[in-house]
């Protein structure tokens, strides 16, 4: 183990991404050891507090309670070997489908139901499911345009689905910024590595946006709907903006007129055919949902019921997040697609089934207890570090609404290098991929979103409670297309590989 490593302890059972159990490096890892074996402690401090510094500088930030702070970007890259990234790609790929399939028959036909896979009792408690969505069908059938699915690796290196995402799943922002930052950083680690870019994403997302146009429509104008600067994930929805080419729009800039949404410019109201939004369905039409919102726009369901304008991600599909549902995945997909899930789910017990309750209730000490519908780590409680008083309040809300949790084994997300307090420790990370379906195809971004819990033994990852995040390598081929543009591109810089995003 090299200088700059001694001292690294891995942390219980948990799966060591750089380091198997007898302190061997893996191999993904070989060439950034290398490099790092060449910088000295003092060296690598300075160019953390650069790295800080730098996305400080940008405004790369994220909100906590209305307080703008600096998104925590570790130094040290996450390394994912080519081979494991293609069994990621297939497996997500395989679960959009799925979802895909489940919505639009959940808010149509039925089928799963009247087939006895999912009950329909699991679709309308469910606090995301609309009957304002029902009938309304997207112009290229696409409902889950951009999905984010969380997957951890547990104690034996497997990675496993731990919810799904597709409403409005942030943090690609984070992907494309850190892997610029990290560049800068650590330029001659990167370019001693073959890494896929993560820069296409926005054009990517662009052009799955413009094929959900309606009908009809041969150059459709795209916005990205924002709730405004007060939201935690502004810079994201600016950047993507910016990116795409397209306006960054609030509701007040919309109007519906005779079923057809318009946007106020300095030359009048022009035509929206497709509304990226990051405003949640609750709030993005006042007369079908919330009354009193002032982020959306009054008529956007009936144009969007019409065929007059895409809404994307599509109204409704907060049922496929809803954690109960997910527990059902591996048979949903099953149904739809006659294939075995590629990713396993993490084992889980739904509390509404009393069997599964009645043992859950003996073992809250041990488990972990998740709100179905909850976000961001909100309402998560785990068993081994909650005391008597929270595990008696928990039990007591099992018992006066069952439906609303599951319970899940204490799982040791894998663990990474990261530089805390200037020294290197092990910390627990998940990882959450981005794939983007336009009809044809779903592209999975080659990357993804590493959070790392910066406390040490800490299990939960969210930004929000006091996570930070890592850039996440995945190794490319020898003769991918991908890899061949990253050259082409770097013959005519002249820069490293890496620096070419």
């Amino acid at each position: 183990m090299s200088t700059m490593f001694e001292g690294y302890g891995t942390t219980g059972p948990a799966y060591d991404e750089m380091f198997d159990g007898g302190g061997e490096l893996r191999p993904p890892y070989l060439r950034m050891r290398d490099s790092l074996d060449k910088m000295s402690t003092p060296e690598l401090i300075s160019r953390v507090e650069a790295l800080q510094a730098s996305y400080l500088d940008q405004g790369i930030t994220f909100d906590i309670g209305g307080e703008e702070r600096a998104m925590p970007l570790d130094i040290l890259p996450r390394v994912i070997e080519m081979d494991t990234w293609t069994t990621i790609e297939k497996g997500l790929q395989q679960r959009v489908k799925a979802l895909e399939m489940l919505l639009a028959d959940v808010y149509d036909a039925g089928h799963v139901f009247e087939d006895g896979v999912l009950p329909r009792q699991v679709i309308t408690t469910s606090s995301h499911f609309h009957r304002q969505a029902a009938t309304i069908r997207p112009a290229n059938g696409v409902r889950v345009h951009v999905s984010g699915i969380d997957l951890i690796r547990d104690n034996n290196g497997e990675f496993r689905v731990l919810e799904d995402n597709v409403r409005v799943p942030s943090g690609v922002s984070y992907v494309m910024t850190s892997r610029r930052a990290i560049s800068s950083a650590l330029p001659e680690t990167i370019a001693q590595h073959r890494i896929r870019p993560v820069a296409g994403y926005p054009q990517k997302l662009l052009a799955a946006l413009r094929a959900a146009a309606p009908a009809g429509v041969a150059d459709p104008t795209v916005v990205v709907l924002t709730p405004g600067v007060y939201n935690g994930a502004y810079f994201e929805h600016t950047l993507l903006a910016r990116t795409m080419g397209v306006e960054l729009v609030e509701g007040r800039d919309l109007v519906c007129r005779r079923g057809e949404v318009m946007m106020r410019t300095t030359k009048g109201l022009a035509p929206v055919h497709v509304i990226y939004r990051r405003v949640d369905d609750e709030f993005l039409d006042p007369v079908h949902f919330r009354a009193d919102s002032m982020l959306g726009c009054p008529g956007l369901i009936d144009a969007a019921r019409a065929g007059n304008v895409t809404i994307a991600n599509a109204v409704g599909n907060g049922v496929a997040d809803d954690k109960l549902v997910y527990t059902y995945m591996p048979d949903v997909i099953r149904y739809y697609l006659d294939e075995e899930p590629v990713i396993r789910n993490v084992d889980t017990w739904r509390c509404g089934e009393s069997e599964a309750r009645e043992e859950v209730l003996d073992r809250l000490d041990e488990l972990v207890l998740k709100p179905v519908d909850g976000s961001g780590g909100k309402g998560i409680v785990i068993g081994p570090r909650a005391d008597r008083a929270e595990l008696d309040e928990l039990r007591a809300k099992i018992l006066e609404d069952p439906r609303s949790w599951i319970a899940q084994p204490v799982v040791q997300l894998s663990t990474v290098p990261t530089f805390v307090d200037g020294e290197l420790g092990p910390r627990h990370v998940d990882l959450r991929p981005f794939a983007v379906n336009d009809g044809n195809r779903v592209w999975v971004l080659p990357g993804g979103l590493t959070r790392v819990a910066l406390g040490k033994g800490e299990l939960i990852v969210n930004s929000s409670r006091g996570g930070g995040t890592k850039d996440t390598w995945v190794l490319a081929g020898p003769t991918g297309p991908e890899q061949q543009q990253q050259q082409q591109q770097q013959q005519q810089t002249h820069l490293p590989s890496g620096a070419v995003e």
